[in-house]
């Protein structure tokens, strides 16, 4: 299959550069950059290519990029020119596939950027948490350790008045210990759920039996309950507004979808094997 110009190879040549003396005041898209055979190559061309370099090339420094792509493309452009004959089919097909796909995009991209009514935003928001039952969460301490004896013996001396954090930081091999075993505010699923278990069926203060999870024992205390309150709406807009937007082009790529003329008969009866076939496009 074919390979792409390695870039890291235009990019290992000297960082200097001059602008071209042709170059506007103030560039622009359509700005050239240089011109290969004819073809103007422009500042369009060169974004555009930023844009899609590797994440490890994109922290490089301007200049370095500006140098590199510049070279990449008059390269490009040069050894394109050269090309004689007629082009193979798995670059015919990779272009209309890649103009299929960014056409689609821009459509998407369109109706995602479309304002949205605020009256919808705030519907959505009182479907999600305007009649939302509260739900409890819970402010709890543990002392871990590795067998049911040393639990029980953590207990006994919890039970004879010994201070629940001190011993925690004595005896706790979590990593909560050096905190005096503080595990802070939770809600329900965040704990595994034998541990979750105890905790909901205690009370403020209570200090429980061992209990056991595939982390080892745990002596817990339950230190306060409360319920937790909805969101005020900007709090999660963003998030109310992301999924309303995606909701609206999955309605949007169903009804042109639909609108389209589409009839999928003559694939009916391939076998789905012959996808495997990449000879065909050479």
């Amino acid at each position: 299959m074919h390979k792409q110009l390695a870039f890291a190879a235009a990019l290992a040549v000297s960082a200097s550069f001059a602008l071209p003396a042709a170059a506007q005041d103030t560039p622009q898209l359509d700005t050239v950059v240089a011109t290969v055979n004819g073809t103007d190559i422009t500042l369009g061309h060169m974004i555009i290519a930023r844009a899609r370099l590797p994440e490890q090339y994109q922290q490089l420094p301007d200049e370095v990029l500006f140098k590199g792509i510049l070279e990449q493309l008059v390269q490009q452009t040069a050894l394109s020119d050269s090309f004689e004959g007629d082009l193979p089919p798995r670059v015919e097909l990779s272009l209309e596939n890649e103009t299929r796909s960014l056409k689609a995009g821009e459509v998407i991209e369109r109706i995602m950027a479309e304002p949205l009514d605020e009256a919808d935003v705030q519907a959505a928001y009182d479907s999600e948490y305007a009649n939302a039952e509260p739900e409890q969460e819970f402010d709890a301490s543990h002392i871990l350790v590795e067998t049911q004896e040393e639990a029980q013996a953590v207990k006994a001396q919890l039970d004879e008045g010994a201070d629940f954090a001190e011993v925690a930081r004595e005896k706790s091999t979590g990593p909560s210990g050096p905190g005096g075993g503080a595990l802070g505010w939770f809600g329900k699923g965040m704990m595994v759920p034998a541990f979750e278990n105890a905790v909901m069926n205690m009370e403020p203060g209570q200090v429980s039996d061992p209990v056991e999870t595939q982390f080892g024992w745990h002596v817990i205390k339950l230190n306060d309950v409360r319920d937790t309150e909805a969101p005020e709406l900007d709090a999660v807009r963003e998030e109310i507004e992301l999924q309303l937007r995606q909701t609206r082009v999955q309605t949007a790529i169903e009804e042109i979808t639909s609108q389209a003329e589409v009839d999928q008969s003559a694939a009916e009866g391939i076998d789905p094997s012959v996808l495997q076939n990449l000879d065909w496009l050479e």
